[in-house]
């Protein structure tokens, strides 16, 4: 490292990554909504059975069989079509649309319109996956695959997002937290009897660290780096949900030991070479009936309505 980052610039970059540090877990704790004390949304006030999904690539299901929108590479086979065929609802909305962003809540993409658009008042149920793409999911992947050449044993991706004094990611990660809240609120003002559900993003990589190069071409310790990063989205997700007042569904942990490292037979998330149909890092059929079923077990926990 130059002695620019070790001399004297040290201690102010220090002092400013731990500014960075308190403000955002400030943001994220309370400061996104003021509506931490906020009682959570009456499930029995939702007498409706239109359910309306938001969200990005791992809501869509790109190249997973039978695609119905070339635009959004939206599968029908996704996690909220095989939900929706499982509740039996009589009204099904799905605007998710690979390459999302909570920007495109609010704006067109391609000939997919503003996503919150589909949010009626007498909406009851909204699922919502999205984030991933707001701190950069493909440009961190592509990132990491390029350098992992340079140590392929070492860190280097790890290192490249410090290189200011502080993990970049992460920061990232707390900038996306007033927009995803941002999204929430707006869900619950257009349909404010709706049961509102943020679905997290499933296990990518081994939960214990280790590495599977060439299959994924990472450096070795850039592993467990890109594990926790990916946890501390899903944190931020799950904390977010809760003081917004919607509920969290956890995909990652029912598919962990199905990661992209896995064999073509054991895995739900597809490597960069996929094998099964899907776009690379994402879910297969598989996984999207692995996320289903998790979104599932948590609207059977509550009172929504058919």
């Amino acid at each position: 490292m130059s002695q620019h980052m070790y001399g004297n610039g040290t201690v102010p970059r220090r002092r400013a990554a731990m500014k960075l540090a308190v403000l955002g877990s400030l943001v994220l704790t309370v400061g996104v909504t003021g509506t931490v004390n906020a009682a959570p949304a009456k499930h029995e006030a939702q007498r409706h059975s239109s359910y309306v999904a938001l969200g990005d690539s791992y809501t869509s299901g790109p190249l997973i069989p039978r695609q119905v929108d070339a635009n959004c590479a939206r599968s029908d086979h996704n996690y909220p079509s095989i939900t929706a065929s499982e509740r039996h609802v009589d009204s099904f909305t799905d605007v998710s649309c690979g390459g999302a962003t909570t920007a495109e809540m609010w704006q067109a993409q391609g000939t997919n319109g503003p996503q919150l658009d589909a949010v009626q008042r007498d909406t009851g149920l909204v699922t919502v996956q999205i984030g991933g793409n707001d701190i950069g999911f493909g440009s961190i992947i592509s990132t990491c695959a390029g350098l992992s050449s340079t140590d392929p044993a070492g860190n280097p991706c790890e290192q490249h997002y410090r290189t200011t004094g502080y993990d970049q990611l992460s920061l990232k990660i707390l900038q996306t937290a007033p927009k995803v809240a941002r999204v929430l609120r707006a869900v619950h003002a257009k349909a404010p009897h709706a049961r509102v559900v943020v679905v997290g993003y499933p296990d990518l990589l081994p939960d214990d660290g280790t590495g599977c190069y060439p299959t994924v071409p990472f450096a070795a310790k850039d592993f467990p780096y890109l594990r926790d990063t990916g946890k501390r989205l899903n944190l931020m997700l799950r904390t977010v949900a809760l003081v917004n007042r919607a509920e969290y569904v956890d995909t990652y942990r029912p598919t962990v030991g199905h990661d992209m490292c896995k064999a073509p037979a054991d895995r739900w998330i597809e490597p960069l070479a996929p094998t099964s149909p899907a776009a690379p890092a994402h879910p297969n059929a598989k996984g999207m009936q692995a996320m289903a079923q998790a979104l599932v077990n948590t609207l059977k926990r509550g009172t929504w309505h058919h």
